[in-house]
């Protein structure tokens, strides 16, 4: 019996050697439309060729950071032209195919609403949000040179450290579960600061400001 996982990455591993640069961009743009495609298949191995000397490393991180500018923006145009209602309706007719439940669309456009668009660049960070958080930002609107200022810088990162660590592994490339695992967790904990760090804003805004008279200063009295 086959290992499907074995099949991705023999894929992943022919289209990057015979598309080089085309080849790495259009594999995460498909892989953020349909997300069981997993990016930890494809940018360490992107980073451990860059190693070898086969790829050139900012070029990786340009192609990789282009791929998901331009599915993000598919996933933007779906939220846009459908709307709400004929969106949940695909996601529950179809979200099993692509890794994405009503739930995950919910959670989403929860944090689009509370926090802006800053949502935007930190589901860049998040795995599946990264996905689904375009959808509702399509839904809403969002101004378009917003949505690609932040989903560019969101997605350098992602993009950027995964294939760092593959450069960094080397052969070992394929053992970076762990590696990921750790940066989603740092990426949650930023999250976290930062949502903290915007509650502490609005709540120190929303606090009355007390003017303390100077000593032996006289009220004023009015004429």
């Amino acid at each position: 019996m086959t290992n499907p996982f074995s099949d991705l990455l023999g894929w992943v591993t022919d289209v990057i050697e015979k598309l080089g640069y085309a080849g790495i961009a259009g594999l995460i743009a498909l892989e953020n439309v349909f997300p069981p495609i997993p990016s930890e298949a494809i940018l360490p191995l992107a980073g451990f060729l860059a190693g070898q000397g086969r790829l050139w490393l900012p070029a990786v991180i340009v192609a990789a950071t282009i791929g998901s500018v331009i599915g993000a923006l598919i996933l933007y145009a779906v939220g846009m032209v459908f709307g709400e209602r004929r969106v949940r309706w695909l996601i529950v007719r179809f979200g099993r195919w692509f890794g994405v439940s009503e739930a995950d669309l919910d959670r989403a456009e929860r944090w689009l609403a509370r926090h802006g668009a800053a949502v935007v660049f930190f589901g860049r960070l998040v795995p599946v949000v990264r996905s689904v958080v375009s959808i509702p930002a399509g839904m809403n609107r969002m101004p378009m040179g917003q949505f690609i200022l932040y989903t560019t810088a969101g997605s350098a990162i992602w993009n950027g450290a995964l294939i760092g660590i593959g450069w960094v592994l080397g052969d070992r490339w394929e053992a970076v579960g762990p590696y990921v695992k750790g940066l989603q967790y740092i990426a949650l904990a930023a999250i976290a600061a930062a949502v903290l760090w915007f509650l502490a804003r609005r709540v120190m805004a929303a606090r009355p400001v007390v003017q303390e008279e100077a000593p032996g200063r006289q009220p004023r009295r009015r004429s």
